[in-house]
């Protein structure tokens, strides 16, 4: 079933920012850690931060030691002060929009004006808005509510962030008619704005929509109501188990969006759910190929096959004679290293993704034999070739295998930070693409018939720069369950928006040092071709900027297409005269 996913949906920059802080704390460990108030309202999310020892609590009283973290809808001025007074941590997480809000309302109402607020008046984020209006606010969310306001001089009017634009514009208008002193804030979310926007820019263009997330989350149960509203079928669901199978498969295409609390891996589940459903126009074979490609990407051997290409375009970037055992030894060692650390990080993969968690569990066993055959055979493979390549094989191996696992005695732990390499801040990323061109590359030079450095060195940066920027940009896609796990990859590190700009660099220079190699000779002319692989990461890169394709198998297959396009591109030029 073909799935038109929202750019917009998914997490704010608010609930961003808010579990960020939230979860950079708990991965701390650095005592008891509470949030006043349920963080964000997704239970599914809930759940996870209880079982990382974040509780929610609503009475302070009792609280003695530890830090509390203000969410993102705010708290009224009189808990802030309670909150300063009882001795605990503080760590305000109120989001920035809602701040802005809260200060409008104090300072007009500091100068006299009485506030009316456009929304719901038992909602967290309203009662802490209501807080800082000097007992002069009005809460209303209907139009013909505005008759039953008192009369008053002195008016501006505000909205809770997550309003539906069109009903606070309706309520404005007949606040105006009545008091058209009123002065007006838009003050709803832009976030929100836009997801209610793409609803309805959606209505031509799908059957139903699913709108993914709580069932008690405002802007969520908001977005329902928009799309009820263009007179669209929709389905409002929490989990992929909510769907009704059923009726969607009576459909040919479904918009898919969700609320500003639902994370990324919910939205993949049901995304996925969707797509493996049947409609009447789907062919078979176009059913088979879609699940074929996702079980390539499960089963690891598309990018154990990428592996092989890219060996293959690196053989004659560096000037050596192409064979077919380097790269089945980079292939079965990138296929062995990826099975085995899909078990050793099993905890980021639950989130980041359950279906492929499961498929894992389901065949543990499987994975772990063929896993150990891949890497005996990489060995073997590497023997023939000589001692010095079996041992330097053997090396890689034991560092692969070691990534995930703690080195530091548990007695010395104290002493130092990172217990495992993969603690090191963006080390995930580095690693893999020094690991990639160590096997790739700088293997075959321990063999008596090297090729020249020059070459061999320029190859080495090729591959890496291109493993490094596929590896960085599943990173990005995986972010959200990293920092449930306390994974310290690059885009945690330096920001997503960072990590992009710096991918952008590298691809700039990656491409540069080729063309500019290849123009003084200095490596073979294939250089100019494989220019095009990192033209074609700068549009895998791009395609997730504009959201032009959602984190999923599609996209996955574009990336590691730059695997594929690396060793066709080598084909083409070393058949072609």
């Amino acid at each position: 079933m073909k799935v038109k996913l929202a750019k917009t949906a998914g997490f704010c920059m608010g609930v961003r920012r808010a579990l960020e802080m939230v979860l950079s704390e708990a991965n701390k460990d650095g005592g008891p850690l509470f949030t006043f108030g349920p963080l964000i309202h997704n239970n599914q999310v809930m759940k996870l931060l209880e079982a990382k020892g974040v509780v929610p609590v609503k009475d302070l009283s009792e609280l003695k030691s530890g830090t509390v973290v203000i969410r993102a809808h705010g708290i009224p001025p009189q808990q802030r002060k309670a909150l300063k007074a009882s001795g605990l941590t503080i760590i305000d997480a109120t989001c920035p929009r809602v701040a802005r809000v809260q200060s409008i309302i104090r300072y007009h109402t500091h100068k006299g004006s009485d506030t009316v607020i456009v929304g719901e008046e038992d909602h967290p984020e309203v009662i802490a808005l209501v807080g800082y209006s000097n007992g002069r606010a009005h809460v209303i969310s209907r139009p013909e509510q505005v008759g039953g306001l008192p009369a008053m001089d002195k008016v501006i009017v505000v909205a809770q962030t997550t309003q539906e634009r069109l009903n606070y514009e309706a309520i404005v208008r007949a606040i105006q008619k009545r008091f058209p002193q009123a002065e007006i804030f838009d003050t709803i979310c832009e976030a929100t704005q836009n997801r209610q926007e793409e609803i309805r820019s959606f209505a031509p263009q799908v059957d139903a929509i699913v709108v993914v997330g709580g069932y008690h989350s405002g802007n969520t149960r908001r977005l329902a109501q928009v799309s009820r509203s263009m007179d669209l079928p929709t389905f409002h669901v929490e989990t992929e188990t909510d769907l009704d199978k059923q009726k969607l498969a009576s459909m040919e295409v479904i918009g898919i969006t969700a609320g500003a609390s639902t994370p990324n891996w919910m939205i993949k589940s049901v995304v996925r759910e969707i797509e493996a459903i049947r409609s009447r126009k789907e062919s078979a074979t176009l059913r088979w190929l879609r699940d074929a490609t996702r079980r390539l990407h499960q089963c690891n051997l598309m990018v154990a096959a990428g592996g092989f290409a890219l060996s293959y375009a690196a053989t004659l970037l560096s000037g050596r004679k192409p064979d077919l055992i380097h790269p089945l030894i980079a292939s079965l060692y990138i296929y062995a290293m990826h099975v085995l650390n899909r078990f050793l990080d099993k905890g980021a993969s639950t989130y980041n993704d359950p279906e492929t968690a499961s498929f894992y569990r389901k065949h543990r066993v499987g994975f772990m034999l063929s896993g150990l055959l891949a890497i005996s055979g990489a060995l073997s493979f590497a023997y023939s070739l000589g001692m010095a390549p079996f041992l330097a094989m053997l090396g890689l191996s034991i560092l692969g295998s070691i990534y995930s696992i703690p080195i530091v005695p548990t007695s010395r732990r104290h002493l130092w930070r990172y217990s495992k390499i993969k603690d090191i801040p963006g080390s995930k990323t580095l690693s893999e693409a020094l690991a990639w061109g160590a096997v790739i590359v700088l293997l075959p030079q321990l063999e008596p018939l090297k090729a020249p450095w020059i070459p061999v060195t320029l190859a080495f940066l090729f591959v890496i720069s291109v493993v490094y920027i596929r590896s960085a940009l599943f990173d990005i896609f995986q972010v959200q369950g990293d920092l449930i796990v306390g994974a310290e990859t690059l885009p945690i590190t330096l920001g997503e928006q960072r990590t992009l700009l710096l991918l952008k660099w590298i691809l700039f220079a990656g491409g540069a040092i080729l063309a500019v190699a290849g123009v003084l000779g200095l490596i073979p002319s294939l250089a100019y071709l494989l220019v095009l692989c990192y033209l074609s990461l700068a549009l895998s890169l791009f395609t997730y900027e504009r959201r032009w394709l959602y984190p999923g198998t599609r996209l996955e297959t574009l990336i590691e297409g730059n695997l594929f396009l690396a060793g066709l591109l080598g084909l083409v030029w070393q058949v072609l005269p």
